[in-house]
């Protein structure tokens, strides 16, 4: 029997007439969020209201609130009980607002109808002193992907200049960073018990200012803001050391001088358990848009209103990747029986036909992968576990993904799953000393092709070049070219038709016009029509973004070209192109004739899942 509909009281209260409903004269916590509410656990806000209703505690969300005018929005629901929560939402908001080259993209993907107008930039900082100035005794606390990539001294390629940790232009009291569900319910409670939020600096995962702190020698004192104001190596340096603590499973307290105090960074929780995890997923979320929205277009929703995500965090570390800053590197896996109850309210769903988009994570064939030996990896500062090469500590093993992927293919209701996530192909391709994981990743991308492509398997190699690759921490192009033979061959001996749909990104630091021209002629060769194509965005705190800043590679100090110039970076994009140009070859100047760019016409890859 397909669930037909909910009621209002199945939701999170977004009014003072829903609050009425469920007989509450008060709150204790409302969240106001820069995406439109979708109760879901890809979508942050709802994550955060549902851990903090099974906590017990009374949450209101606000959604998108208008920020002009007299602010009605942000005081009809009054005063809460213990503190505001601000979740700028699930991208952060100049990216999902504008391409590369700053021009405004089509739609916003979490606003009704794609939008532009239903948040402001930079929500964060406007939310948070909007509500400062109403309530100037409430606490305040900051969380989502906007605030925790902004903890610390970092490079805005908007306002093309170096900002401070986000809390000095947020009159907010705390931030969360990362995978926010352990700490917010830690905050409640001490807020519950009437500590005010001089009593929260020692919540792991917490970020707050101080005007004066003793360093212990745990800490790690980092360059100043205003050092690195004045010599972008310092900045380097620093990033090295905000990078490298943020994938350790035992990190150490970081401190950073800025306007005459501090900026505290406490080390993360260590990486949730399955058993938390599942917790988490499991909340009675109505997999919906509220219903505020009916007759509404949510595009974002529209992407994931299928798909299940199975597991958290990315030891891929690419360097032009926030997934590890946030979600962190080691990965925890959701428990079969909670993916397929998952499954099953999916099957539920009035207009579902059958058909999983997507059956994955942050890179798609991660799941259940770890190191052997945990004491290694508790020691272990590498950003990466598979490059430069794949940890020999790294279980690699295939073979738990493959018991998922055909449970969730047996359930009644499912005629076929689709994997919509990134697909690691290196993983696929590393040899093992262990000859049952070779015979599972042999295995696994035999199930893969055959039975969850829909006709085109994205993958993304991301350029032609291995010195570009070093650069982005990713493999060899060979790969590509090894994982492309294994494609092709079981596509004719499994009587397929289906294509591999590679992406690729220009103008990354290192890369040069040169670069791109053998990008081209290599892609022609494999004739391949590009489409899935973007231009190197730097966003806050990867190590990509600093390298483009800084001109330094953090880890040598050593200088590195970036194109920088409008005219840099549209002649390296136009080599993707050179099949719009049938009488042009790869190698010829594209700057003589400039194609031109819609506004929001550049590719956007799938949302990332963010609570």
């Amino acid at each position: 029997m397909k669930v037909e509909s909910y009621r209002l009281t199945d939701f999170l209260p977004t009014t003072k007439k829903e609050l009425e409903l469920r007989g509450w004269d008060y709150v204790d916590v409302i969240l106001f969020s820069g995406d439109a509410y979708v109760d879901h656990p890809s979508f942050g806000a709802a994550v955060i209201g549902r851990v903090l209703e099974n906590a017990g505690y009374r949450v209101a969300i606000v959604p998108q609130p208008d920020w002009h005018g007299d602010f009605r929005d942000f005081k009809k629901l009054g005063r809460p009980r213990l503190f505001f929560g601000i979740a700028p939402g699930c991208m952060d908001s100049m990216v999902n607002k504008y391409t590369a080259n700053r021009r405004l993209r089509s739609e916003d993907a979490y606003s009704p109808d794609g939008r532009h107008d239903m948040r402001p930039e930079y929500p964060t900082i406007v939310y948070s002193q909007i509500l400062r100035q109403l309530y100037p005794d409430v606490p305040i606390v900051l969380g989502g992907i906007e605030a925790s990539l902004r903890r610390l001294t970092h490079y805005d390629y908007w306002q093309e200049r170096l900002r401070p940790s986000i809390l000095c232009d947020a009159p907010a009291d705390i931030i969360i960073y990362g995978m926010g569900e352990k700490p917010i319910v830690e905050l409640a409670r001490r807020a519950a018990d009437g500590l005010p939020p001089s009593a929260w600096h020692d919540v792991p995962q917490t970020v707050y200012l101080a005007d004066d702190i003793t360093p212990t020698d745990r800490d790690i004192v980092l360059h100043s803001h205003e050092e690195c104001l004045r010599d972008k190596r310092k900045q380097a340096e620093n990033f090295r050391l905000i990078e490298e603590q943020s994938n350790m499973m035992h990190a150490q307290r970081l401190l950073q001088s800025v306007n005459g105090c501090y900026a505290v960074v406490n080390p993360p929780y260590p990486p949730m358990t399955t058993e938390e995890l599942d917790a988490s997923f499991d909340l009675p979320y109505t997999r919906q848009p509220h219903p505020k929205y009916k007759g509404k277009r949510i595009p974002a929703y529209d992407m994931i209103k299928f798909s299940v995500n199975i597991h958290r965090g990315c030891f891929g570390g690419c360097a032009f990747c926030t997934i590890s800053a946030h979600q962190g590197k080691f990965i925890t896996c959701r428990s079969k029986e909670s993916i397929l109850k998952e499954v099953q309210q999916v099957t539920q769903m009035p207009d579902f036909r059958g058909y999983l988009s997507d059956l994955g994570g942050p890179s798609a064939n991660m799941y259940g992968m770890k190191g052997r030996n945990i004491k290694a990896c508790e020691k272990c500062k590498r950003p990466s576990c598979i490059h430069p090469q794949i940890c020999p500590n790294l279980d690699t093993n295939h073979s738990a993904l493959l018991d998922i992927y055909r449970a969730v293919d047996a359930l009644p209701g499912i005629k076929k799953s689709f994997i919509g996530s990134g697909v690691r192909y290196d993983l696929i391709l590393h040899h093992s000393k262990d000859e049952a994981t070779n015979h599972a990743a042999m295995e696994y991308a035999r199930e893969l092709i055959t039975h969850h492509v829909s006709g085109r398997l994205k993958v993304a190699p991301e350029h032609t070049s291995d010195r570009v690759l070093l650069r982005m921490r990713k493999p060899s192009f060979q790969q590509f070219y090894d994982f492309k033979r294994i494609f092709d061959r079981i596509n004719q001996e499994e009587h397929l038709n289906q294509q591999l749909i590679p992406y690729f990104i220009s103008s990354h630091p290192g890369c040069t016009e040169a670069d791109m021209q053998q990008l081209a002629e290599i892609t022609k060769k494999l004739n391949f029509h590009l489409e899935q194509v973007q231009d190197f965005t730097p966003t806050p705190m990867t190590v990509s973004t600093e390298t483009w800043y800084t001109g330094y590679d953090p880890y040598t100090l050593e200088k590195v070209y970036s194109a920088h110039s409008p005219k840099e970076k549209l002649a390296q994009r136009q080599y993707f192109f050179w099949y719009k140009e049938p009488n042009t070859p790869p190698h010829a100047d594209h700057r003589t004739k400039p194609r031109r760019e819609e506004p929001g016409k550049e590719k956007r890859r799938r949302p990332r899942r963010h609570p």
